[in-house]
């Protein structure tokens, strides 16, 4: 198992590596073979199961980027399918460190959890590297692309196999220099090149808190190991446990995109679409949301930050589903929307519904993948971003027309598409937390030490003691010892952003496929490659939900279920009536004053530029100009002083045997006439 687990993570490294080095090598050796299947059989070369076998041979970085990750698609599965067979958890380490203190081990843990999210990123990834062998086939730096999106794909399953915090950084890290590098694609483009520098920083400084969280639960632990921390949950101090699990939220808020490090995400869009589908679907944004449900016993038990989670949770769905309703560019629209689906997840782990957050994850990447992948068809159909120089193209684009209304049905809600049940296990456990968290043995438990909360026979220590107990609470849903109101808080959140979220969701898809078109293009379906991964996306979008009513730990409440289908009803109902009075017309309109609020996202970015950006500018200008009027004033003042004493001291050794006599004489004299002149 852990072997298997280890091949799934090194094919993509491997494949980024050979990429980079050897794509272009790739490519003139297999030329041959791409002239020979070009020529064969020319009445099928319009086939769709035979473009991808026809270009493939003939684009060394494509082959080199798509079997690999084909082959850790593979792996995975086999994983996923062991671990329902036979659900365990398997720990592999290939060595350790010594640091001194708590060793580093460089260990793998495969389990239900890492299995399943593994299988999810590396369908999208061979979704997005087969997509782009269409998308960027005109791009001249196609092979770095390919290069760089196989080392984010290896580097999401390092995060999500690893069994060592210190190992999951580094896995971390990888991904925050590869979104860099993904959406700065473009860099001759100065907005891009800001965005990805933006998407860079804002990550940095949340991982800056992230790596001192580890370093908290690592030490006191006295290993870094994620099994053995959790094991250690019951013996370890509420202070350092709180500590820890609070500075990790600071790098969950960064890579996850949550209030209030959530702004670079929209700016992100920049890039190439297809990274904007890897990474909003499966990699970097949905590692924060990981590492929370991968480590949740350690938040179970600290329920101040579940708390904070939440308070952050509610703001971050209902604020970023209200910009999402004012954009005009189609993929900030999708932007948001992950901003605000993210906060669903986020809000789940607050309420402990660690398995519906995760449900909602595994749902949400196929259905966000689905969408960005197909606005990226529609983009390239339209020539714009823009969705009002779209229009029309539901006749023109049948498979994306009905591969994204799927979609959009389960980024709103709708049965039976996915996020119908995932959204709805998260609101049902949110409605038995906000009645369960008003007890008051609940409400003491927020500060009352982890060991104090373990039953008197739990106390041998290790897997048979803490570690079962701590699994058995946390995993199994146990409602955390939060505030009511702040269940309270995400229950009455997440039904006011259903009915937003149905509301910019019908909105998007009436203005983008109905209607008459707003600008002169030649509508047409994409391309093989980038239609039909789109297409079998939609089949899980559609189907992965109907999973949930089989799940005693994933069933909703069906009174809940039918609230928050009204709630989306009611968004939907809404847009739709405002669109049929005139189609013409963008239904955002009757927004008003508050459309450029929305559309700036509450002018978060201005605070931040007010705020933030301009008096650190202003201080980095002060300090150039102390260095250049100070520092550097000192360094080349004492020069130019000893230089100009030089040079008075040069006039004395002029080479003129008179000059220095004369001066021997003067000195003479001199002497002479201070001894008579002394005594």
């Amino acid at each position: 198992m852990i072997v298997v687990a280890a091949v799934a993570v090194v094919l993509p490294f491997a494949a980024a590596l050979v990429g980079m080095l050897f794509g272009h090598t790739v490519s003139h050796l297999l030329s041959p073979l791409a002239r020979r299947l070009r020529t064969s059989s020319p009445g099928t070369t319009r086939r769709g199961a035979l473009v991808l076998a026809r270009r493939m041979p003939a684009n060394g970085p494509a082959l080199i980027a798509v079997v690999p990750v084909a082959a850790s698609t593979v792996l995975t599965a086999v994983l996923a399918v062991a671990q329902l067979r036979n659900p365990a958890s398997h720990v592999g380490t290939l060595t350790r460190i010594p640091t001194g203190t708590a060793s580093i081990a460089l260990s793998l843990q495969v389990d239900g959890l890492a299995s399943v999210v593994a299988f999810l990123v590396c369908c999208v990834a061979l979704a997005v590297q087969i997509y782009s062998v269409a998308y960027m086939r005109d791009d001249p730096r196609y092979s770095s692309y390919a290069a760089f999106v196989s080392l984010f794909t290896a580097a999401m399953l390092l995060v999500v196999l690893s069994g060592d915090l210190l190992v999951l950084y580094v896995g971390w890290e990888v991904m925050g220099i590869c979104s860099y590098f993904l959406i700065g694609h473009y860099w001759h483009d100065r907005a891009t090149s800001r965005a990805a520098v933006k998407a860079f920083l804002v990550t940095r400084l949340g991982d800056v808190g992230f790596l001192f969280g580890i370093f908290v639960l690592g030490l006191a632990a006295h290993s870094f190991q994620i099994r053995k921390i959790i094991e250690s949950l019951p013996y370890m101090s509420h202070t350092a446990l709180l500590a820890g699990t609070l500075l990790l939220l600071c790098g969950v808020a960064g890579k996850s995109a949550q209030f209030p490090l959530h702004t670079w995400l929209p700016d992100a869009m920049a890039g190439p679409t297809p990274i904007s589908a890897l990474i909003h679907a499966a990699t970097m944004v949905a590692a924060g949301v990981y590492v929370v449900a991968r480590l949740y016993p350690a938040f179970w038990f600290a329920p101040t930050s579940l708390a904070v989670l939440g308070v952050i949770a509610a703001i971050s769905m209902l604020g970023a589903a209200l910009a999402a309703l004012a954009q005009d560019d189609l993929k900030r629209v999708l932007a948001y929307s992950t901003i605000s689906q993210l906060a669903y997840m986020a809000a789940g782990l607050a309420v402990g519904a660690r398995d519906g957050a995760v449900f909602h994850l595994l749902a949400h990447g196929a259905f966000k993948a689905l969408l960005f992948l197909g606005a990226g068809c529609v983009i390239v159909t339209a020539g714009s971003n823009l969705m009002s120089a779209m229009g029309g193209l539901r006749l023109a684009m049948p498979v994306t027309f009905w591969s994204m209304t799927v979609g959009f049905a389960a980024l709103a809600g709708i049965p039976p598409a996915s996020g119908f049940f995932s959204k709805d296990t998260i609101l049902s456990q949110a409605w038995r937390a906000a009645h369960l968290a008003g007890s008051p043995s609940r409400h003491d438990a927020i500060y009352m030490p982890v060991r104090h909360m373990i039953p008197a026979r739990s106390h041998e220590r290790g897997v048979t003691g803490g570690y079962t107990y701590a699994l058995r609470q946390a995993l199994h849903g146990a409602p955390p010892a939060i505030p009511s109101w702040v269940a309270w808080l995400v229950l009455v959140t997440g039904l006011v952003t259903a009915v937003v979220t149905a509301a910019y969701a019908t909105r998007t898809w009436l203005v983008t496929f109905f209607g008459e078109r707003r600008s002169a293009f030649r509508a047409r379906e994409a391309t093989p490659l980038m239609r039909w991964p789109v297409a079998v996306l939609a089949v899980p979008s559609l189907l992965l939900g109907l999973v949930g009513p089989f799940s005693d730990r994933l069933r909703p409440e069906w009174g809940m279920a039918v609230v928050s289908l009204l709630c989306a009803a009611a968004g939907a109902g809404g847009v739709y009536l405002v669109w049929n009075n005139d189609p013409a017309l963008d239904p955002v309109r009757l927004l008003g004053p508050l459309r450029p609020v929305l559309r700036a996202a509450f002018y978060v970015d201005t605070v931040y530029d007010v705020a933030i950006v301009r008096p650190v500018r202003a201080l980095a200008r002060l300090v150039v100009h102390a260095d250049e009027r100070v520092v550097d004033a000192g360094v080349e003042g004492s020069g130019r002083g000893a230089r100009r004493l030089g040079g008075l001291l040069r006039v004395t050794e002029n080479g003129n045997a008179q000059a220095y006599v004369s001066g021997l004489f003067a000195g003479v004299v001199l002497i002479v006439v201070a001894v008579v002149v002394l005594t």
